[in-house]
């Protein structure tokens, strides 16, 4: 077999396990502080229906042990560098969102370390999210220039403040233990030494009620929160205005920066 028609080894960066109908996925990319490349977001989708078909009636999504950062957020690499959206409805993320957002069942986020950029997003859209005092959540499209998409906007707005939405894209500065559960970010704050007995037990309880009374619930407040009306003239306009970011030259100041690990200079071109 030649070396262009040898098979490509896909390494493994999600590991999966049900126990006692408690789904558990975890990041495991140490190496990349559990970046969501487009590898490691089709592994958790691929997880997730896995679930789904061996009836998991609660899914646990959490860091490899040890983890200081949860996840760093969306693989900066792999971000088109202008004239495409850098957020379409195709892109990996999206899809994980979407994933996680349908589950039937409830998925929780666990979470030690801190949270960034997309990887907010991905917790966000998690049914509930238990945490420990090392958390912290910051969303970052501000740092590189970029235009977050319209949906993910609205998942923030559907479960956040709006004054501290803006307040967290506006600064891109992260909320910390305390403040994330003052502002409803975690449903509980627990001890370093307590977050995964504490979470099982949680997961474990809600596997002993009936689990499509919470499916339908699940899907009626997904439907419900979603639900926006927008005119068709605005959306465009919407639209026209980010693509007006992703075509700038300071998207690509904000990529190129991140990228060689310096100071960007927006200038607002």
């Amino acid at each position: 077999m030649s070396e262009s028609t040898q098979p490509q080894v896909v390494e493994t960066l999600v590991n999966a396990e049900l126990t006692d109908r408690v789904g558990v996925i975890t990041l495991n990319n140490a190496t990349r502080r559990n970046v969501l490349s487009e590898t490691l977001l089709n592994q958790v989708i691929a997880a997730l229906a896995d679930f789904k078909i061996k009836g998991a009636r609660v899914v646990v999504l959490r860091a490899f042990e040890g983890a200081t950062v949860w996840s760093a957020g969306h693989d900066i690499k792999e971000l088109p560098l202008g004239k495409e959206d850098p957020l379409g409805y195709s892109d990996p993320l999206e899809r994980a969102l979407r994933a996680i957002r349908s589950f039937p069942a409830p998925v929780i986020a666990m979470v030690h370390g801190s949270v960034w950029g997309g990887a907010f997003d991905l917790v966000a859209s998690c049914d509930m999210i238990i945490a420990d005092e090392t958390c912290s959540f910051a969303i970052t499209p501000a740092n590189l220039g970029l235009p977050y998409n319209t949906t993910g906007l609205l998942h923030f707005l559907g479960r956040l403040p709006i004054n501290l939405v803006k307040e967290m894209f506006f600064t891109a500065a992260p909320i910390k233990g305390d403040d994330a559960l003052r502002w409803g970010i975690v449903n509980h704050l627990v001890s370093s030494d307590a977050l995964v007995d504490f979470t099982m037990t949680f997961a474990k309880k809600i596997t002993l009620k009936a689990p499509l009374a919470i499916a339908v619930v699940k899907e009626q407040l997904r439907v419900l929160a979603d639900f926006q009306p927008i005119a068709a003239q605005v959306f465009e306009r919407l639209q026209d205005m980010r693509r007006e970011v992703y075509e700038s030259k300071d998207y690509i100041e904000g990529i190129q920066s991140f990228l060689e690990k310096r100071p960007a200079v927006f200038t607002g071109e």
